[in-house]
């Protein structure tokens, strides 16, 4: 049994990875706001079955993926679109941190509209 759901594992980790050294940027894009949003949604589920640890793992996840957000900024060639950029990834980030302490899924729910709306967006370019 074991043996069986490592393949599908690993076939799923497989064709994850296709799917990523293969999309497009703006794809790329899309789906980090996704991730995020999804890691998110997960800890607030692991809030309310009182899984700390869990909580704090996938809610750093999401940070991760707004940290590498903020590192792809092109300011060279973004002007004010890219600041007005960094600045939402900051204030998401520095919510998340907040809500961890706090394990304040209001808090998560904020972060996570800016996400579903960004990627709603993105879409449509």
């Amino acid at each position: 049994m074991y043996a069986t759901n490592n393949a599908y594992a690993n076939a799923g980790n497989a064709y994850k990875s296709n799917e990523v050294m293969t999309a497009s940027k703006k794809k790329l894009v899309i789906m980090l706001y996704d991730g995020a949003a999804k890691n998110l949604k997960l800890a607030k589920m692991a809030i309310n079955e009182g899984d700390i640890e869990k909580t704090n793992s996938l809610i750093i996840k999401a940070q991760d993926i707004l940290a590498e957000l903020m590192s792809t900024i092109n300011f060279d060639h973004g002007g004010e679109i890219a600041e007005n950029l960094m600045s939402l990834y900051r204030y998401m980030y520095e919510r998340t941190v907040r809500a961890n302490i706090d394990k304040d899924k209001s808090v998560l729910d904020e972060v996570i509209s800016f996400l579903e709306e960004l990627s709603q967006v993105w879409s449509r370019i």
